[in-house]
């Protein structure tokens, strides 16, 4: 089923930079569709591309069935928010999302109708004799807002409209965009660096990387099953397996064998791999149990000694690193779900075991110049690679 918003083999390059490299993407009418890579990875170039404020090299954009790649920016019904939000300082509240309905020559009536309306919706209403300088962050989001759906767009575009707001406030937003998007039923493009973010309010995610996108899904398919490493490692934190099959069990599991580590681990054989190939498997943190005793042997679990290299204590939980032979290092998250004063706390530099559940760890997939999936992922990192901070990425 085709799309409401379709992007067909859009490329961009800047000089020697190629932004987006043959992106194609679906989204529905009505979803909150979310954009999120580091930085440089073309996802704001993609959304500039939607809004006319950039041509792509080659490729087209569809709304609604029609091509709209050529038509210049106001002529599109597509609306945009930007991270400073653009409001006009000189003007009230009112002023501001009456603006572009004035520009428009819409009867005065009728815009007083529709001002008083969208002031409801974003619950400013007596706040809209104020001037931008006089109101919060979050409420001049929420202006920005409805300046921008008053016009009644096809698509909204958020461009990473949170990042200069505090973590507490960021937070009450995404529940009340989530809100107003029910409220409106626009399709919402929102584009951002921030994981928790994205999988906090989207219907779907598009993971993008050096103009590639690596996978569309569900917050949930994206989590649970990455398609790539870059997704395992960039969708919160994981720990990579890497090693060797050595045995398929009953057509389900397979033994991987991984230089210095016993014993064999068996993970689920989702890839349907076969003997002797590479592969790599991601282990999401909070998936491991932790204890100081070892676990009842099972022939689904998998278990390994260590000792605790280090403990962060975050409140509702703590995140432990564990060390296996002196050479591997495991992240581990351990949930305080019972009051942690009435327990003996796992301390630093002690012996625990680790276990999980064979069904808990997700191969990954990588692709040749071809982009064929290979089912042996040869690999010579360890264990356990630290995860990437986002900044290491190449920025535009």
């Amino acid at each position: 089923m085709s799309g409401f918003l379709e992007f067909e083999g859009i490329t961009k390059s800047f000089g020697d930079l190629k932004a987006l490299d043959h992106v194609s993407l679906s989204i529905r009418q009505g979803e909150i569709f979310s954009l999120l890579g580091p930085s440089g990875c073309g996802k704001t170039t993609l959304l500039r591309i939607c809004a006319g404020f950039e041509t792509p090299d080659s490729g087209r954009v569809l709304l609604d069935g029609k091509d709209i790649t050529d038509l210049p920016p106001n002529r599109r019904k597509v609306n945009t928010i930007f991270q400073n939000y653009a409001l006009f300082p000189n003007m009230t509240l009112r002023e501001n999302i009456a603006f572009g309905l004035q520009i428009a020559k819409v009867p005065k009536k009728e815009i007083a109708e529709r001002v008083e309306a969208m002031l409801q919706l974003v619950q400013l209403e007596y706040h809209a004799h104020k001037r931008p300088h006089q109101i919060s962050g979050g409420q001049k989001q929420r202006v920005a807002i409805a300046r921008a759906l008053i016009n009644r767009p096809q698509v909204l575009l958020l461009d990473e409209p949170l990042a200069a707001l505090d973590l507490k406030l960021r937070q009450r937003m995404l529940v009340e965009l989530d809100g107003i998007h029910d409220e409106v039923g626009t399709t919402f493009v929102y584009v951002t660096h921030d994981q928790s973010e994205a999988m906090g309010l989207s219907d779907r995610i598009a993971v993008l990387n050096r103009g590639v996108v690596e996978q569309v899904g569900t917050s949930t398919e994206i989590y649970e099953a990455p398609r790539s490493s870059f997704t395992a490692a960039f969708i919160g934190d994981t720990n990579f397996f890497n090693g060797r099959v050595c045995e398929i069990i009953d057509n389900e599991y397979c033994l991987i064998e991984i230089e210095g580590i016993e014993p064999r681990l068996r993970f689920f054989n989702d890839k349907n791999l076969r003997a002797n190939v590479r592969v790599d498997v991601s282990v999401r943190p909070e998936k491991f149990s932790m204890d100081r005793n070892p676990p009842v042997p099972s022939l689904k679990h998998n278990t390994l000694r260590g000792i605790v290299e280090d403990i962060i204590y975050l409140g509702s939980h703590s995140k432990c690193w564990v060390r296996i032979n002196d050479e591997y290092l495991i992240s581990v998250t351990s949930q305080h779900s019972r009051f942690l004063l009435d327990r003996k706390p796992i301390l630093w530099n002690e012996e625990v075991w680790i276990s999980w559940h064979a069904d808990d760890g997700y191969m990954l997939e990588r692709y040749d110049e071809n982009d064929e999936a290979l089912l042996a992922l040869p690999s010579d990192t360890d264990l356990i690679e630290e995860p990437a901070a986002v900044d290491d990425v190449e920025a535009e």
